[in-house]
């Protein structure tokens, strides 16, 4: 029970009057007449509709419009003759199908006769309307195709084709007819798949632009003679885009943690040589967030990258890379994960005087169904073979050979992208992406705010509107801090409140990575506010106990009896030195709550695999506040 010089103290503490000064310090009696305050906006950047190959050869009927319709909150008949709706509408959407072949199964499956006169394109049309696990069998042919590069010439259809140029209005067209300033807004994009050797290089492609702009140079595809897998090229494409158009054009990298090493390398990939300036400069200059979870896993961090964090062995996919042609090896995995690729960022800026790896955090789902499902009771899977039904617990997700598979039950019903923007357009949207003004979740739309600066009033952290004062004493999600103050250590604001229609929030932590007097990287997982502090507290360690779990499996039902609705709190860095190079995320956990496989199994009376996880640990991850020391 608050006391009441509790609450006198709290009401004339200097932050509760700093948020009406300032409300009334604007030109206009409104404070947000002017400038609104930036709100998030929840939108998902990677999604693949039956204009993608793979897609199309798994069975997805679903078109650009479809998907945009379904994104906006719509309801969608899937491919599988199932209504689909999300619960709330999504703000934003990029379609994101792959150049390399795209708009192939869209003229396959209507039985083009140029395409049918080739033995492999007859083989391919004939599996897929067979359906199934033929359908299934097909897509991994085109996977495999496109990372050999072995496409048969009369098949690969690609920049400067009048098919390749009917395809890109199609998703240019689609992109504009959906777009409602304001209300919903529907990206131009496209995946470029890079898959030399099986290593997962892929990188989306998000347009500011609309078509008229976006459709005066042909995408950027991987596929030689007329693309090409070297990431130098998509940047050199870009740059040419920009140049050649006045448009602008950014690129999110694919979750890495099946590029074998492969997405934060040291040593460039394509000459065996240690990265030059320009690389470090354009990846720098092009992928300004990086791709955290998504449908084929979650790529903040390894256990074996993080052995003292707990919640490390989250949804990991550490098998092999994009086809499993190659296994993993732990020397591969600091290469793959956000968190370790942050430190590398670091370590690099100290060598080379550039930090290629300043990236700010998104989510995404990637599902290949045209439907951007990442909640976990209802999800409709990777691709259109393995939508909802009673089989799907126990049928495989891919089969490339008798011992590489991938079940199903893998899959993981992840992500979206949460971006403080001003304004839902693209404009508003793209610039904070941009400026990494955003986070990841895991699905769940938990609101998360974080702000650093050497100094926030005493009391900020109860200011009604923490934002304003944010903005005013420090830097939000990916933000710098420089030029401290003699004797000053970084501090912290950040909040949290829970999805409404999800688990109460179990904790904030913060992530700090670090470059020590060696150069060695390093990294410590700081619990800064938690929930049920009277069943609780943290050990002489730090180490905070979990919380209860209330999910009963077996009715896919939990309880919100333990956790709290909102955290907040101002944390100040004990262990800060000034000398070292520094990163910081907060990391938001929800309650335990039921896994998808708990609900497809009590929703079709079936039983869930005994390997399969029934319970998940929903999060969010924020992106970084960097600090570099002044001598940098």
């Amino acid at each position: 029970m608050i006391k009441p010089s509790q609450l006198i103290n709290a009401l004339c503490a200097p932050a509760f009057f700093f948020s009406v000064a300032q409300a009334y310090a604007e030109d206009t009696y409104s404070p947000y007449a002017a400038k609104p305050l930036p709100r998030v906006l929840w939108g998902d950047t990677h999604l693949h509709t039956g204009m993608s190959p793979d897609a199309g050869a798994f069975g997805a009927r679903l078109m650009p419009e479809d998907a945009y319709r379904f994104a906006r909150g719509d309801v969608v008949v899937a491919t599988t003759g199932q209504p689909a709706r999300l619960s709330r509408p999504l703000d934003f959407l990029v379609v994101s199908d792959h150049s390399d072949l795209m708009g192939f199964f869209p003229r396959l499956h209507a039985g083009d006769p140029a395409m049918l006169a080739d033995p492999t394109g007859r083989r391919w049309y004939e599996m897929t309307r067979e359906g199934g696990q033929q359908a299934v069998a097909a897509a991994i042919e085109v996977v495999l195709s496109l990372t050999t590069n072995s496409v048969p010439e009369a098949l690969n259809t690609g920049p400067g084709s009048q098919a390749f140029a009917d395809a890109w209005k199609i998703t240019t067209d689609a992109a504009d007819a959906f777009y409602q300033p304001g209300q919903f807004t529907s990206f131009i994009g496209y995946e470029w798949t890079s898959t030399e050797s099986g290593d997962n290089r892929h990188r989306v492609v998000m347009y500011r632009d609309g078509a008229l702009k976006a459709r005066q140079v042909d995408p950027m595809t991987s596929l030689k003679p007329l693309g090409s897998p070297d990431e130098r090229a998509l940047w050199r494409w870009m740059r040419r885009y920009e140049s050649e158009t006045g448009g602008d054009v950014l690129a999110i990298g694919h979750n890495g943690n099946l590029s074998n090493g492969q997405m934060f390398p040291t040593i460039n990939p394509w000459t065996g040589q240690p990265l030059e300036q320009a690389y470090l400069s354009e990846r720098a200059r092009w992928e300004p967030v990086y791709e955290v979870t998504q449908i084929k896993g979650d790529g903040e961090t390894h256990p074996l990258l993080s052995p003292d964090d707990e919640f490390a062995d989250y949804e990991t996919w550490d098998r092999g890379n994009l086809d499993l042609s190659a296994p993993k090896t732990p020397d591969m995995l600091p290469f793959e994960y956000a968190r370790s690729g942050l430190q590398i960022g670091l370590q690099l800026e100290r060598t080379e005087g550039i930090n290629p790896y300043k990236f700010g955090m998104i989510g995404a789902t990637d599902s290949h169904t045209g439907l951007a499902t990442a909640a976990e009771d209802n999800f409709f899977g990777k691709h259109s073979g393995i939508e909802p039904s009673a089989r799907r617990l126990e049928t495989p997700m891919a089969r490339v050979s008798e011992t590489a598979v991938v079940e199903g039950w893998q899959m993981v019903a992840s992500g979206l992208a949460g971006v403080w923007a001003e304004e839902n357009t693209r404009e508003a949207i793209f610039d904070a992406i941009e400026r990494k003004e955003t986070y990841a979740t895991t699905g769940p739309r938990i609101i998360v705010q974080l702000f650093a600066s050497w100094h926030f009033p005493d009391e900020a952290v109860y200011t009604p509107n923490l934002m304003r004062l944010g903005y005013q004493y420090g830097v939000p999600m990916g933000g710098d801090l420089k030029d401290p103050p003699e004797g000053a250590t970084p501090e912290f604001l950040i909040a949290a409140q829970k999805d409404p229609l999800s688990g109460n929030l179990d904790r904030i932590q913060i992530v700090k990575g670090w470059i020590d007097q060696a150069g060695d990287r390093q990294e410590r997982v700081f619990n800064v506010v938690w929930s049920d502090p009277s069943l609780r507290r943290p050990d002489d360690t730090g180490h905070l106990p979990r919380l209860p779990s209330t999910v009963d499996v077996a009715t896919a039902t939990h309880s919100n009896l333990y956790g709290a609705a909102s955290l907040s709190t101002h944390w100040r860095d004990p262990d800060f030195d000034p000398e070292l190079p520094a990163v910081y995320y907060a990391r938001v956990l929800e309650v335990e709550t039921p896994r998808w496989v708990a609900y497809d199994a009590a929703r079709f009376g079936v039983d869930i695999p005994e390997a399969s996880p029934a319970v998940t640990q929903e999060r969010a991850y924020t992106s970084p506040v960097w600090y570099t020391p002044p001598s940098r």
